[in-house]
C-alpha cells in the first residue's frame, strides 16, 4: 500500500552528446525537480535524482525538461515505488 502523501521520484539515466556532460549537469541542476545530477562511468553519462508532487508533474519534468535539453541523446527513467 502506497501512502497518500508519497512524493513521486525517480532515477533518471542521461546518454549526451560527446562532450557536453559538463554543459548538460549545469542545465540539469537548473531545473526544478532535479534534487541530485552526478557524471557517470559507463553506459549513462550522467545520472539524475528527480521528484515531484504528481506522477503528471514528473512526466513533464522528464519529457519536456530533461529530454528537451539540446544535448541530449536518450534516457532511462526509473522510477521509485517507495522508499
Amino acid at each position: 500500500m502506497v501512502c497518500e502523501c508519497f512524493m513521486p521520484r525517480a532515477f533518471v539515466l542521461i546518454n549526451v552528446e560527446s562532450g557536453t556532460e559538463e554543459d548538460v549537469l549545469a542545465e540539469l541542476k537548473r531545473i526544478e525537480g532535479v534534487e541530485e545530477a552526478y557524471y557517470s562511468y559507463g553506459v549513462y553519462d550522467i545520472i539524475s535524482k528527480v521528484n515531484a508532487a504528481t506522477m503528471e508533474s514528473l512526466k513533464d519534468t522528464v519529457t519536456h525538461k530533461i529530454r528537451s535539453l539540446s544535448k541530449v541523446r536518450s534516457t532511462l527513467t526509473l522510477i521509485m515505488m517507495e522508499e
